[in-house]
């Protein structure tokens, strides 16, 4: 009797497979062909699944053994994790610190190493840099592909805007007329905005981003959603940020925004994503780790999609500053933005060598040797200027945010609203909207964080936000 053992003893791939190869001999029986006869067939197709041909008996299976066979062969992983330093122990979830060490087994990983603001992931923690030979991971770039922080300053003069209620009310109903939250938020075609990114030949590159056009032009200059924001407020600067921003020591209006590529990026995402699962089959428990290597041609077209995405992403930044500053006739005098989520080809001292490497910032900050970053805290508390040092061991990188002290829905289940909005009252905040998920009390503090990293980025000046306006549901981009 033909059976599963029967199979697995002959060579025959546990899985599926068996399942369909036992149909097959029961279908063979039941139409009068010996139980020789049908063990004869299978053997043929289990030997050479290519030689049977359409229209003959048993051809579907061998098609799927034939596929199976021609799927690559799991890569090697580390038996034992890279080493890696970490910054904010005491701070970090130890479950992402987990993931931290699955992400140093892959075989192409040369380098780690996780920020203070650490939390747990898709993946690869936020807060987690990983370096990789001559590979790209989609997921471990981020699903938000260069999600960005964009700072613009204007004059002390402009504080008016906070401070005089006219103005102020000019600057709360702007906010509100120039920016889309939500899902899928985008502009009406009479509404839309236009910006060089939409002319990019890129465009072209590949059907998914040639079908992704349309998209990008709706939801240019909006901010989508989770903990994505428009802020107005306080900066203030000392000497050493006077310096680094081109401006005197002082007191300005500025206005922080966060927010990243939108559908387009979420879209490119999760079709690579996938694509690295089929080309790098890895044990479940790492399969989010999949990569794409550079000299491949989905690397490739990842690699050109991610970089359009992070034009896009800036572009979203620059158009919705513009609109804001040109409805309130303003003029910033001085501007940062940084990002992360995304991958950087650089180079880096490892095991004692200078190595080029794929830098994958996910939720961290590239913090070289005096590049500048906004590092914010959350809806009631500062956010940073930061200059970074150029640290070797953390490949160049500082925290992208205070990080979350609990999940979204541990936030919207255990804070009070009531008692959100007294906490912001006392500190003078004024929310236009924001879910629950977003309070600050689900934010580790930014200072001490800081503090943690001081031989990552020191901090030039700080804002304080005043009018705060976030999406409602918390619900993450799609």
């Amino acid at each position: 009797m033909i059976d599963g053992h029967t199979l697995l003893a002959r060579g025959w791939p546990s899985g599926p497979l068996i399942g369909q190869a036992l149909s097959l001999a029961r279908t063979q029986t039941a139409a009068g062909l010996p139980e020789s006869d049908v063990q004869a067939l299978l053997d043929r197709i289990h030997d050479d699944p290519e030689a049977i041909l359409a229209g003959q008996p048993g051809f579907e299976l061998a098609q799927a053994l034939a596929e199976l066979r021609r799927q690559p062969d799991p890569p090697e992983v580390r038996a034992a994790p890279l080493d890696f330093p970490v910054w904010g122990r005491e701070l970090i979830d130890p479950a992402a610190i987990r993931q931290m060490h699955d992400a140093m087994r892959l075989p192409v990983t040369a380098a780690g190493a996780l920020m203070p603001d650490a939390h747990v992931g898709y993946g690869v923690p936020i807060g987690g840099v990983v370096a990789l030979e001559n590979a790209v991971a989609p997921y471990m770039v981020g699903v938000d592909i260069a999600c960005r922080m964009m700072l613009s300053v204007y004059t002390a003069d402009d504080l008016a805007f906070l401070d005089e209620t006219p103005r102020r009310d000019a600057l709360r109903r702007t906010i509100r007329e120039e920016s889309r939250f939500g899902i899928g938020a985008r502009f009406a075609p009479r509404d839309r905005r236009d910006h060089a990114v939409l002319e990019d030949p890129d465009w072209s590159a590949t059907k998914l981003l040639r079908s992704l056009k349309d998209k990008a032009h709706s939801q240019l200059g909006t901010s989508g959603t989770g903990n994505h924001f428009v802020d107005a407020g306080r900066l203030a600067v000392d000497a050493s940020g006077a310096e680094a921003l081109g401006i005197s020591e002082g007191t300005y209006l500025a206005v922080l925004t966060h927010s990243g590529s939108r559908g387009v990026g979420a879209t490119i995402a999760n079709r690579y994503s996938k694509l690295a699962r089929a080309e790098t089959p890895l044990p479940r428990e790492l399969q989010a780790l999949a990569w794409l290597g550079l000299e491949t041609e989905l690397g490739q077209e990842y690699w050109t999609s991610m970089n359009l995405a992070g034009r896009f992403a800036s572009a979203c930044h620059h158009t919705l500053h513009e609109a804001l500053a040109a409805s309130l006739g303003i003029e910033p005098i001085a501007q940062v933005e940084n990002h992360h989520n995304f991958a950087w080809i650089e180079t880096h001292e490892i095991d004692g060598e200078a190595r080029e490497v794929v830098v994958h910032r996910k939720g961290a900050t590239p913090a070289g040797e005096g590049v500048l970053g906004v590092v914010p805290g959350s809806q009631g508390h500062p956010s940073y200027v930061v200059r970074g040092k150029g640290s070797c061991r953390s490949l160049h990188s500082a925290s992208h945010g205070a990080g979350r002290q609990m999940g979204r829905k541990q936030a919207i289940r255990t804070i009070p609203k009531a008692e959100r909005n007294e906490w912001l009252r006392e500190r003078g905040v004024e929310l236009l909207g924001s879910g629950m998920d977003e309070a600050p009390q689900a934010y580790k503090d930014i200072d001490e964080v800081l503090a943690l990293q001081a031989d990552l980025a020191e901090p030039i000046a700080r804002f304080d936000p005043e009018i705060v306006l976030m999406a409602s549901d918390g619900k993450s981009e799609g």
